[in-house]
């Protein structure tokens, strides 16, 4: 069954903190504040388009409709707030319009209190915004919450049966690739359901643009990104939790000509993380072959995947091993498998 979120965003709602990444009105690019009634337009448009694009204008449907409210701490909101945006939402649940509610929020903002105020209003996701596990790299970030704060909420938030999705970033002042690693096996031990993973841009105006400027921060390169980014994706599938983002999603402010300054920004993150993945599959079935012209089969869908962005891989073959690379789509071709078809 496929998923589609109703992206409602309340920029830097709830969140007394500023991150040293963070510019959320920048980050999302989005600057007014988000009634009940701008709740209720945005998901009134997207049920409309989602009839027209995906159902064909017709009732039935396989596919589970959410409305996700994203880009501050909705958990740190005022009750009687977090209560009106929900409720507004909650209206397309029990007219079965969308079947739940998701939300994004702080880990050291969970407790009783506020799950049965999710619970009674119909949320099913709850994301923490995790970022790291190591304590210190969460100090030099300005987080304001510790990886004890995150394995707290996970718990309780795995107890009231809300499905658990965790974000970590890459690239956090003070952080490593080894440290990186080390913060995906500690959310792998907390099993969610989900996980995003976000390489750290350096956003205008943050105090991040400061340390950058003043050589106190160094950022990822995108080919750097890219590789961590493989690893940690390949350690989340090998224990069956999804990764649904990799990389910020693309707008006018995100993107290379936006407000990033720094750092591994592409508006195709995801997919040159698949391109490397491809990469070394490729290099396995080929083995030490050079110097020659090689066929390799893919599953139908993946051929882009395998070519690469920009036809990346096979650029890479004929520069490093003077190999002519033709990929060829195979239904019968499951999941990564790729097989040496001619040489």
């Amino acid at each position: 069954m496929k998923t589609y979120n109703i992206p409602i965003f309340v920029p830097h709602s709830g969140c007394p903190f500023d991150c040293v990444f963070c510019n959320q009105r920048r980050i999302t690019g989005k600057v007014a504040s988000t009634s009940p009634r701008d709740a209720k337009r945005i998901i009134e448009e997207h049920l409309a388009s989602i009839m027209n694009t995906e159902l064909g204008g017709e009732c039935t449907r396989d596919t589970k409709i959410e409305a996700a409210f994203f880009g501050g701490s909705f958990t740190g909101i005022p009750m009687d707030e977090q209560t009106r945006l929900l409720a507004a939402a909650y209206e397309y649940v029990k007219a079965g319009k969308i079947d739940g509610i998701r939300l994004s929020t702080r880990p050291d903002y969970i407790d009783r209190q506020i799950l049965d105020n999710l619970k009674k209003y119909g949320v099913t996701t709850i994301e923490l915004g995790v970022q790291s596990m190591d304590d210190e790299v969460l100090i030099k970030s300005g987080r304001g919450h510790t990886a004890d704060d995150v394995r707290r909420a996970a718990a309780l938030i795995k107890e009231y049966g809300f499905t658990l999705g965790l974000q970590m970033m890459t690239g956090l002042p003070g952080d490593t690739d080894a440290g990186a690693v080390n913060t995906a096996r500690e959310i792998i031990a907390l099993q969610p359901a989900i996980v995003r993973i976000y390489p750290t841009l350096t956003i205008k105006d943050t105090r991040l643009e400061d340390m950058y400027t003043s050589g106190g921060y160094t950022p990822q390169t995108v080919e750097g990104a890219v590789n961590l980014c493989k690893t940690l994706l390949l350690m989340f599938e090998a224990e069956n939790i999804k990764v649904i983002r990799l990389g910020l999603q693309s707008t006018d402010e995100i993107c290379e000509n936006g407000s990033v300054i720094a750092g591994p920004v592409h508006s195709a993150f995801g997919e040159l993380v698949e391109n490397e993945i491809y990469y070394d599959i490729i290099s396995s079935v080929i083995g030490d072959l050079r110097d020659t012209a090689v066929t390799i089969a893919v599953n139908d869908r993946s051929v882009s995947k395998a070519v690469g962005n920009k036809r990346r891989n096979i650029v890479k073959f004929k520069n490093e091993r003077n190999i002519d690379l033709k990929i060829k789509g195979d239904k019968n071709i499951n999941g990564r498998e790729a097989r040496l078809l001619c040489c």
